[in-house]
C-alpha cells in the first residue's frame, strides 16, 4: 500500500487541530478533540502540560527518605483552608494562567455523607469572588449535574455507591485561572476517623501564557449541547469511525515455537487505523501471553507486547470494549490506536512459547497520513516482574511499601494509557499504592495518587466489572480473593506530554507479605530516536502463566476441612452473608463465611455436603473478635450440647469448637447459627465467622 503520491488524499489529512491551533480552546474544540483518535498521534498544538492536583498525603515529602515517601494517609488532604461567608472551603486545586480540567475522580467515606457525600463542591474561574459551578459533589461529578454517562459516571454500579469510584471527564476550560474548594458540616479527618474523608485526583491542563481559552460557563455548556450530545453518543458507541479511505488487509498465520510471521508490510506516508485478530491454540491462554505482537516503524521497533496484554485483557480472556479497544467473548482483540509511520511499517507475531499457535486470524486497516514535524510513532512496552515479593521493607521499620517502574521514556512524545495485568498471591489487596509520574526530570512527580484502584477509576479494592470509555477491569477477581486482575486505563484529553523524558512509578503496596505476578504493558507516543528502559523479554513472556495462586506461593489449608465459604446459604432471617477473604488470620484457604449485621433471634441456615451417613464427633472453627455475637448452633436440627457460644474476643483470632457428636446423612446436612446476644463488651455487630468444619468418626 502506498499513500504517498496523490495529491487529492493530502486533502484528506488535514489535522482536525489545524483549526484549532488558529482559535480558542473551548468547550466544544476540547470536546471534538477527546474523540479525534489521530489527535494525540502529533505533539499537542497548541502545547499544554498535564498536572494532577490529588489528596495524597503531604508527608511524602522526600522521595530519598523511605520513612515518608510512602505515608499513606491519601485523604482530605488540600492545598489551604479558605474562611468565606462564615464557613471552611477546602481549596483542592488553584492553578493560574489558562488550562482545562480533564478528568476529576473521587469517592469518600465516613458518618457525614453516607451513602451520597453531603459536601459541597464550587469551582471558581478567573479569580471570581463567585464560584460558576456550586453542588453536592456527587451530583457534579457522578449523577448527571453537568452531564450524563459516559463523561459523568461511577464504576463498580452493583455495589454500594459511597463504594465506588466517581469520574468526570467533561472538559473544564478557562481563560485565566481555576479554583476548586469542598465544604462539608462535619469535621474531615486528617489523620482521625471522625467524619467525612474525601479522597480526589484531578487531572488538568496547563497552557502557555497567552494561549486563548474561553472560560467554562452554564451558558456555554447549554450552547455545546448539539456537540456534547454528539460526543457522548461516539463514546458510548465506542464509536470506530471507519473510512473508505483505509485500505483493509486480511491475513491468517502458523507460527510455530519460536518462530515469527510477519502479518503485514506497508509503504507510508500512512498510519494504522485498525488492528484485529484471533488466537487460537491448545492452551488459550499460553498463548495469549507466548504471542507477541511486534511492530517497526520507519526502522524502529516500537511495540513489543504479548498479545492478551496489548488488547488490554491479560492472559485471560475478559470481554470489555475501550474508546481504543475491545475484547469479545469469543476471544476477538480489537484495537483503534492510530499508527503513523514516515516510510514504511511492518507487523509481526513472534511465538515465544512451545506450543504452535495452529490458527491467526485477523485485519489490519490503513490510511493516509500527512508525515511531519509533529507526527509519533505508536509504541507499547511490556514488562513482567515474576513473583514479586511484597513488603519486603516491614523488618527494617518500612511501611511495606516501594516503587515499580512501569516505563522510563527518553526523548519526546505522548504518553496514552496503560494495562496492569496482576495474579496475587494472597487473598488481599494489592493495590495500595499510589502513581508517581515525573515529567521531564522533574525530582518530584507532577502526578502523585492516592492508590492503584484511583488511578484505575474504581475505589475501595472493589472486585466488580466495569467498562467506559477510558478505564476498565475485565476482571477483578484477584483484588480480595487473590488470583487474576486485569485494569486498564486509556488517556484523551489527560494524555501527558513529554519534551525530554517520562518516568511511571507505581508504588507496590500489598496488605499482606506474599509474591505476586505484576505486568504492566504502557502505550505512549514518541518522535523517531526514543529510547525506553524496557526491553524486549521472551523469556518472561514465554514463561508457563499462572491459573492457581499455590503456582507462586503456598496457601494455608487444613486438611481434610470443609470450608465454611463453599457452604450453601438456604436461608437468612437478618443480616448479610458473604465471603471474607484475607491472608492476616490464618483462615484455612484465607477465607471464611462471615455473617454480619443481623439481630437477635435471627438464623442463618446453610448447606454442607457429606459423602457417607454416620456417626460424627463436629468441629468448627470459628472466629472471635470485639464486634462477635453470642450464638447457639443446630446440626441437623439437633442443638449443640456446647449452649450458648460467646464469640467476644479483643483481637480477630479462631479457635476450633467442639459442637458435639451427630448423626449425619450422605449427601447435604442442615447447620444452622441462632443469634443469642452480644457480651457487653462487644462492638453490637453480632458478627459470626465459620473458618470450617472437622469431622470425625464417633461411637
Amino acid at each position: 500500500m502506498n499513500w504517498s503520491t496523490p495529491a487529492a488524499l493530502a486533502a484528506l489529512l488535514l489535522c482536525p487541530l489545524a483549526a484549532l491551533a488558529e482559535s480558542r480552546v473551548t468547550l466544544e474544540s476540547l470536546l471534538e478533540e477527546m474523540v479525534e483518535r489521530e489527535t494525540v498521534a502529533r505533539l499537542p498544538e497548541p502545547p499544554y502540560e498535564c498536572r494532577q492536583a490529588s489528596s495524597y498525603d503531604r508527608d511524602s515529602s522526600d522521595p530519598g527518605n523511605d520513612a515518608t515517601w510512602f505515608a499513606n494517609m491519601d485523604r482530605s488532604q488540600f492545598v489551604r483552608i479558605d474562611q468565606r461567608d462564615g464557613r471552611k472551603e477546602y481549596v483542592m486545586m488553584d492553578e493560574t494562567g489558562p488550562g482545562a480540567i480533564v478528568r476529576i475522580w473521587a469517592t469518600w467515606h465516613g458518618p457525614g455523607g453516607g451513602e451520597f457525600s453531603n459536601g459541597t463542591i464550587r469551582v471558581y474561574f478567573d479569580g471570581e469572588a463567585e464560584p460558576t459551578i456550586e453542588g453536592p459533589i456527587s451530583e457534579f461529578i457522578s449523577r448527571g449535574m453537568l452531564t450524563g454517562p459516559p463523561l459523568s459516571q461511577g464504576v463498580s454500579e452493583k455495589t454500594p455507591y459511597r463504594q465506588r469510584g466517581h469520574n468526570l471527564y467533561l472538559p473544564i476550560p478557562y481563560a485565566r485561572g481555576c479554583k476548586i474548594t469542598y465544604s462539608t458540616d462535619v469535621l474531615l479527618d486528617r489523620g482521625a476517623y471522625e467524619g467525612e474523608a474525601l479522597y480526589y485526583q484531578i487531572n488538568f491542563r496547563r497552557y502557555d501564557d497567552g494561549t486563548p481559552v474561553q472560560t467554562f460557563s452554564l451558558d456555554r455548556l447549554a450552547a455545546a449541547r448539539d456537540t456534547l450530545r454528539r460526543v457522548q453518543q461516539k463514546l458510548q458507541e465506542r464509536w470506530r469511525g471507519d473510512s473508505d479511505a483505509w485500505q483493509t488487509r486480511q491475513w491468517t498465520a502458523r507460527v510455530a515455537p519460536g518462530g515469527e510471521s510477519v502479518v503485514a508490510r506497508l509503504e507510508g506516508p500512512a498510519a494504522v487505523r485498525r488492528l484485529r485478530l484471533r488466537l487460537s491454540a491448545d492452551d488459550p491462554s499460553q498463548a495469549l501471553r507466548s504471542t507477541v505482537l511486534k511492530i517497526v516503524f520507519d526502522g524502529e521497533q516500537t511495540v513489543w507486547a504479548p498479545v492478551g496484554d496489548f488488547f488490554g485483557t491479560g492472559y485471560q480472556v475478559r470481554p470489555y470494549a475501550s474508546w481504543y479497544s475491545r475484547v469479545t467473548p469469543e476471544g476477538d482483540l480489537a484495537c483503534w490506536w492510530v499508527m503513523p509511520f514516515a516510510e514504511s511499517a511492518e507487523v509481526s507475531l513472534v511465538n515465544v512459547g512451545d506450543q504452535t499457535v495452529e490458527a491467526v486470524e485477523g485485519d489490519l486497516a490503513a490510511g493516509p497520513w500527512e508525515w511531519d514535524d509533529r507526527s509519533l510513532h505508536f509504541s507499547s512496552a511490556w514488562r513482567q516482574y515474576s513473583e514479586l515479593p511484597t513488603r519486603t521493607n516491614d523488618e527494617a521499620g518500612g511501611t511495606g511499601a516501594f516503587d515499580v517502574n512501569y516505563v522510563t521514556v527518553e526523548g519526546r512524545g505522548v504518553y496514552v494509557g496503560d494495562t496492569l495485568t496482576v495474579f496475587n498471591g494472597a487473598a488481599s489487596w494489592w493495590g495500595e499504592g499510589d502513581e508517581k509520574i515525573y515529567v521531564d526530570g522533574e525530582r518530584r512527580p507532577s502526578h502523585f495518587g492516592t492508590g492503584t484502584e484511583d488511578y484505575y477509576g474504581y475505589a475501595w479494592c472493589r472486585p466488580e466489572f466495569f467498562e467506559a470509555p477510558f478505564h476498565a477491569q475485565p476482571d477483578g477477581t484477584g483484588n480480595l480473593n487473590g488470583g487474576y486482575s486485569v485494569n486498564s486505563r486509556w488517556r484523551a484529553l489527560d494524555a501527558i506530554p513529554f519534551d525530554e523524558s517520562i518516568r511511571f512509578d507505581m508504588e507496590m503496596w500489598h496488605w499482606a507479605k506474599t509474591k505476586v505476578n505484576y505486568a504492566p504493558t504502557t502505550f505512549f507516543y514518541a518522535r523517531p530516536g526514543a529510547q525506553r528502559n524496557v526491553a524486549a523479554d521472551p523469556d518472561s513472556a514465554g514463561q508457563e502463566v499462572v491459573l492457581r495462586r499455590e503456582e507462586i506461593v503456598d496457601v494455608f489449608y487444613v486438611d481434610d476441612a470443609i470450608e465454611g465459604e463453599v457452604f450453601t446459604v438456604v436461608r437468612s432471617t437478618g443480616g448479610e452473608v458473604s465471603r471474607q477473604t484475607s491472608s492476616q488470620y490464618d483462615w484455612s484457604g484465607e477465607g471464611q463465611l462471615w455473617w454480619i449485621d443481623a439481630a437477635p433471634g435471627d438464623k442463618l441456615e446453610l448447606s454442607f455436603p457429606t459423602e457417607r451417613s454416620g456417626r460424627r464427633r463436629v468441629l468448627a472453627n470459628l472466629t472471635k473478635a470485639r464486634d462477635y455475637a453470642v450464638v447457639r448452633v443446630w446440626l441437623n436440627g439437633e442443638e449443640s450440647e456446647v449452649g450458648e457460644i460467646d464469640r467476644y474476643n479483643r483481637s480477630v483470632d479462631t479457635d476450633l469448637v467442639d459442637l458435639g457428636v451427630f448423626d449425619l446423612k450422605e449427601g447435604d446436612n442442615q447447620l444452622t447459627f441462632e443469634i443469642v446476644g452480644a457480651n457487653p463488651d462487644a462492638i453490637q455487630r453480632h458478627m459470626v465467622g465459620l473458618d470450617y468444619l472437622k469431622l470425625e468418626d464417633a461411637p
